[in-house]
């Protein structure tokens, strides 16, 4: 008995990774959306409001920069990789209630985007598509300017994975998650705040964990 209880705690590591891989290999293949009743890696849960999303990798990854800007323009994942990298260590807390304690996120510092496409004046705030297709979220450009608001290429010191949102994702350290839109595509500078996805269908708009219980019945900026 006593050597089986060793077998398993020493085992026991390896066998949630497994399990974690299982869940996360699943979820990228469910297009019903049914694995976000699993836990993920991590604690994580999986959510998508598409029904596939394809993967993007280093061959056809874009992110367009765009709107109210002097200089749009569009990166490629090693382009992305090349500029500085800012690492932010938070809570991830979502709106539904799960928590994922002192996760890590690496990416570029979203003001230095802004700043390198130069935002003209009437640019008031921010509008994030997603390759899903679907997804659209926003921010208010002092929001989107804060030095904890990250374009992730990098999760808990990994590679952001496609179920995760990969390659690249928005990373909205103050905000509940919904606000970390997944599979970024788009960061679009205009002239007033457009609610996003969840916001058109009753999230608050301003989601600041700990401010605001995440769903109003009238959503305001």
């Amino acid at each position: 008995m006593l050597g089986l209880g060793a077998v398993g705690v020493a085992t026991a590591p390896y066998l949630q990774r497994g399990l974690e891989s299982f869940l996360g290999a699943a979820s990228d293949n469910d297009p019903t959306g049914l694995t976000g009743l699993l836990p993920n890696g991590g604690g994580f849960r999986y959510y998508s409001v598409a029904s596939s999303v394809p993967h993007k990798d280093e061959r056809n990854y874009r992110l367009t920069v765009d709107g109210l800007v002097d200089r749009p323009g569009t990166y490629t994942l090693d382009a992305l990789r090349g500029l500085p990298q800012t690492r932010v260590v938070r809570d991830v807390q979502c709106v539904t209630g799960w928590r994922v304690p002192d996760t890590a996120f690496s990416g570029v510092r979203l003001s230095l985007l802004l700043d390198a496409a130069g935002v003209r004046p009437e640019g008031k705030a921010i509008r994030f598509t997603c390759f899903d297709g679907t997804y659209s979220e926003s921010l208010t450009l002092p929001q989107a300017r804060r030095d904890d608001v990250l374009v992730a290429l990098r999760m808990q010191d990994k590679p952001v994975s496609h179920s995760h949102g990969g390659p690249v994702r928005l990373y909205v350290a103050p905000m509940y998650f919904y606000k970390s839109a997944k599979w970024l595509s788009g960061i679009s500078v205009t002239s007033d705040v457009r609610p996003g996805y969840w916001e058109e269908r009753g999230y608050d708009v301003d989601a600041w964990v700990g401010r605001s219980n995440g769903r109003t019945d009238t959503p305001t900026v």
